[in-house]
């Protein structure tokens, strides 16, 4: 482990100040949740399925909008690409809190649709500002850096409505998130190679390395022309065309860390209602998201990547025991290991988004990276309340952890699979892109 590379990464100013303005401008996001649940329910005086039907709405428009927003980012750059963010934010949720529940679902789609897409534009930034062996490390901050804004933003959410008004408390959150759209505008961090406060690589040679039967070129000093998946998905200039069953995979592994992370969120609830705890729940998330965190710096430190798919099977696998606690205590400390294992899933994941995919497309797969997180989070918590009502709190921990292994074992299966056809034909292509090779 290489702990020395934390200081070389937090040695860099811009890198730093990126990272503490990640933190900042995610907590209005964290918090939005929790203040529109009771917005719904104490405000509007409706049901909790009604608080849900709006968070599954901002979910869809999040889905939707990431991918989008990601590619508006590769096409036109940061700063215009995020001026309708900007306003959508300020707009939306200052007029939202007055209107009518349909039109409030209406009104959840198209703030979620139009958020500012921190996420992506962090780690696409991340990408460019550090070299590639550092990555690592970097998303690693950032995932803790999120772990914490995720400790922080319910509570600030909780306090709005509670010492406010959850009225004004949106108005806040539109304003608040709008903020942090222009501070990453002011701040301008580079997302293409060449542009100021971008890593200039030493070396002139490409290097190349397999993953999965596939290969990854990893940016140097050369500009490649073509596709060594061009046979398999078409011409490069279609919009897709970076996609290929090595990014399906990883986006799969998001995919269940989402999935994971909400069902366990629902299971740990119903788990502490069912033993008339529910106060103590803050104990479980002291112990779930301190494990995460201390995961995601031990990770960071690593010097070999890891593939998301075995991160995501183990911490499927470790989620399964939680279902026999007891009490609050019992619950936080079989959280530990599977807590351990989150933020290193989603570190591992976007490195490997950012290996895969060339530098052009690498908003749009960030987009895409965060919206099938997103969807893993959408279907985490209804499949475990599904299990939790017909069986009890405990099924929710299994059934979450039984789907998201079986998704695991799958992708890694069809990992083996192209590593054992593609290997030959790989390679035999990457010579053919060696001589079409334009030095830059």
């Amino acid at each position: 482990m290489n702990f020395a590379s934390y200081r070389e990464i937090l040695a860099v100013g811009s890198v730093r100040r990126l990272i503490l303005i990640a933190m900042i401008a995610r907590i209005p996001h964290a918090a939005a949740g929790v203040l529109l649940t009771l917005h719904v329910v104490q405000t509007m005086g409706l049901s909790y399925a009604a608080a849900g039907g709006v968070a599954a709405a901002i979910t869809i428009g999040m889905a939707v909008g990431a991918p989008w927003r990601g590619r508006q980012v590769d096409i036109y750059g940061l700063r215009r690409a995020l001026i309708p963010s900007v306003i959508a934010e300020v707009l939306v949720w200052s007029v939202a809190p007055f209107l009518s529940y349909q039109l409030l679902v209406i009104a959840a789609v198209i703030g979620g649709l139009f958020a500012v897409p921190i996420f992506s534009v962090v780690r696409q930034a991340l990408g460019v500002m550090v070299p590639q062996e550092q990555r690592r490390t970097a998303y690693a901050l950032d995932s803790m850096g999120a772990e914490i804004t995720f400790m922080v933003g319910p509570a600030a959410g909780v306090m709005l409505a509670t010492t406010i008004h959850t009225v004004v408390g949106l108005i806040i959150i539109g304003v608040s998130s709008a903020l942090a759209g222009l501070l990453l505008m002011w701040t301008n961090p580079p997302t293409r190679t060449g542009q100021p406060g971008a890593y200039v690589a030493k070396t002139a040679s490409p290097v190349v390395v397999l993953d999965g039967g596939l290969v990854k070129i990893v940016e140097g000093s050369t500009k490649i022309s073509g596709n060594v998946f061009g046979n398999f998905w078409g011409n490069t200039r279609n919009n897709l065309s970076w996609v290929n069953l090595s990014v399906l995979a990883v986006l799969g592994a998001s995919l269940g860390a989402g999935l994971v992370l909400s069902g366990t969120d629902v299971g740990m609830v119903a788990t502490l209602r069912a033993t008339d705890q529910v106060g103590d729940l803050g104990i479980v998330f002291f112990f779930w998201c301190g494990a995460s965190l201390l995961g995601g710096l031990i990770y960071g430190a690593l010097k070999r990547s890891i593939n998301p798919l075995w991160l995501l099977g183990a911490m499927a696998i470790l989620t399964i025991p939680m279902g026999f606690a007891t009490n609050a205590w019992t619950l936080g400390l079989l959280s530990i290991l599977p807590g351990m294992l989150c933020a290193p899933v989603l570190t591992s994941s976007a490195e490997h988004i950012a290996d895969l995919v060339e530098e052009r497309r690498r908003g749009e797969a960030m987009g895409w990276y965060g919206s099938s997180m997103t969807i893993g989070s959408a279907m985490g918590a209804p499949f475990a309340g599904a299990m939790i009502d017909s069986i009890g709190p405990w099924a929710g921990f299994v059934i979450i952890g039984v789907i998201a292994g079986a998704l695991a074992v799958s992708g890694l299966l069809v990992q083996r699979v192209l590593r054992n056809r593609r290997t030959v034909s790989t390679l035999d292509d990457f010579e053919d892109l060696l001589g079409e090779a334009e030095p830059v």
